[in-house]
């Protein structure tokens, strides 16, 4: 285990943290939005990839992405119309994705820099603690919220992110991460062979701007069925909606949201073998099969990332939960502190 600080970038907000352990997985992180910009880990015959999307430099970042591998909120996903109702007060936040605000808006926690708390190996791992202060009014969410991210990287070939939030005023919180994974590793192709398994019954449906209509609807039967695994591709053209297909849904997670780890996802890549479960505590899992990549973005090694070349499992709140009280909430009170963990656990088969 070790861990290790260097430059990315020329900017000041380019400083990158690498960690590592012994069993082969390699991370490095960026304080420029948190954001994993590297993953490294062995397939079934040992050899190394890369399994995340990004950029070889800070420019990539910096010139605009989807979000690759960084921490988005305050509010992950959408709120319709940027709106919300809290405590008899209407807040209206940036509307950056067609009618509706997504992603903590147009300078979200993607594009902020974390100040670095500590950096420590421990008999468990290698841990780094990263904080931001958010202030009142920023992006239209009330309140001056304060966060402390830890990513721990284990020697059980897991990669943890923990959020600690505490706020001075009521104010809407949901967190996550949003990398972009290929379990065959750089410049390999689709993901449609990967094999996936969602811990999931039901989904949360969307109207045609991709917000949830309320319902909660049984995946039996229909082609967002992953109870049992299958492939990715094997019916990615028969999910409903606009061009282009492929999955951008929110997934409720079977027993997710009581405050303790449990299994919401499983994927298996087989060429390589490698594999990867998704614990959390988190109520949701949106399911993403990077759409909208289109081969315009250039990224590690010089490779064009089109459509499918990766998924996103983004554990969260559900979508629109500000203005569905049916909804797990997402409102957090001051004297409450948010805490939240996922862990992505690797390894080969």
């Amino acid at each position: 285990m070790n861990i290790s600080k260097s430059p990315f970038g020329t900017a000041p907000d380019g400083q990158a943290v690498m960690i590592t352990n012994d069993q082969g997985i390699d991370v490095k992180l960026m304080t420029y939005g948190g954001i994993i910009t590297s993953l490294i880990t062995p397939d079934r015959t040992g050899k190394r990839g890369d399994v995340v999307l990004g950029f070889d430099s800070l420019d990539g970042y910096l010139q605009g992405h989807p979000f690759f591998g960084a921490i988005v909120g305050r509010v992950g996903n959408r709120i319709a119309r940027g709106r919300f109702t809290l405590g008899g007060v209407d807040y209206s936040l940036v509307i950056n994705n067609g009618p509706n605000h997504l992603h903590g808006g147009l300078q979200g926690f993607d594009k902020k820099v974390w100040k670095v708390e500590s950096a420590s190996s421990t008999a468990d791992g290698t841990v780094l603690k990263l904080s931001y202060v958010s202030k009142d009014g920023e992006e239209g969410y009330p309140g001056t919220l304060t966060t402390i991210l830890t990513y721990t990287l284990t020697n059980k070939n897991e990669l943890k992110y923990e959020f600690n939030s505490t706020t001075d005023k009521a104010t809407v919180l949901n967190l996550t991460n949003h990398s972009y994974f290929n379990l065959a590793g750089e410049n390999s192709g689709t993901i449609d062979g990967h094999v996936l398994m969602l811990n999931a019954d039901k989904f949360t449906p969307v109207d045609e701007v991709q917000i949830p209509t309320g319902e909660l609807k049984e995946v039996k039967g229909t082609v967002m069925d992953f109870t049992t695994p299958r492939p990715i591709g094997e019916r990615i053209e028969q999910v409903p909606g606009k061009e282009p297909h492929g999955y951008d849904h929110n997934y409720v997670i079977n027993g997710g949201g009581q405050g303790k780890l449990v299994l919401a996802v499983k994927v298996k890549e087989p060429k390589s073998g490698r594999t990867m479960e998704v614990w959390t505590t988190q109520p949701g899992v949106q399911l993403y099969t990077g759409n909208f990549l289109d081969g315009t973005l250039t990224g590690i090694g010089g490779t064009k990332y089109a459509m499918n070349d990766a998924l996103c499992l983004e554990t969260q709140h559900f979508p629109d939960s500000p203005n569905h009280p049916a909804f797990p909430t997402t409102t957090l009170k001051a004297g409450e502190t948010y805490h939240q963990v996922t862990v992505y656990r690797f390894g080969a088969e």
